[in-house]
């Protein structure tokens, strides 16, 4: 588990689920990139309608069975973030905190050899862009893309008809990745202006 592994310097890496330290590895590379004394949200992107879309909500789903203290998770199964509310869940995390760090988290479609296998780098991803979905603004400082299936044509049904089996064991890959980042803070919650769940409420 040597820090000096991988290299942590690169601005993205790719990692493959198969590997034996892939979480370790995704929190190496967060923890080194992480700034200080801000608050670190994890923004949770897709649907629950798609099987192939739904990893961003899986991992929020994950992570909040976990003991999490110092991160906010945005997007779960039961409130996905996405589309159609994307913008006001940004609005929300932007309210709430001062000067927040993003971890966005989305899936995605490429080419076979990156099926099942994540890039997370320094900078935001676009949203939807599996999809095409051009109105769809970048966020982020640190962005995950998960790739869980081969892009082409008919890229939505190709998304539907991803196996669920992929996007789970990607999800609780990322979502244990994040714990350990969790845990490495290991700090309470204090920067909420205000409590940004108390009100919020997914459109879906």
């Amino acid at each position: 588990m040597s820090m000096t592994s991988i290299n942590l310097n690169q601005p993205s890496m790719n990692l493959h689920t198969d590997h034996p330290m892939f979480s370790h590895h995704l929190y190496q590379y967060i923890n080194f990139h992480l700034p200080q004394d801000r608050p670190i949200i994890v923004l949770c992107i897709g649907t629950d309608r798609s099987t192939g879309d739904s990893l961003g909500p899986l991992v929020g789903y994950f992570l909040n069975k976990k003991p999490i203290r110092s991160i906010q998770v945005f997007g779960t199964v039961d409130e996905p973030v996405h589309a159609k509310n994307l913008k006001e869940t940004i609005d929300t995390i932007y309210r709430s905190n001062d000067n927040p760090f993003v971890i966005a988290i989305d899936a995605a479609l490429s080419s076979m050899p990156k099926v099942k296998s994540v890039d997370i780098g320094l900078g935001s991803l676009t949203p939807g862009a599996a999809l095409k979905k051009k109105e769809l603004k970048p966020i982020g400082d640190i962005y995950i893309k998960g790739y869980i299936n081969i892009s082409g044509f008919m890229e939505f049904s190709i998304l539907q008809n991803t196996r669920l089996s992929v996007v789970l064991k990607m999800a609780q890959q990322i979502a244990q990745g994040l714990s350990y980042t969790d845990i490495k803070l290991n700090k309470p919650k204090t920067f909420f202006k205000t409590n940004p769940t108390s009100s919020f409420k997914a459109n879906h």
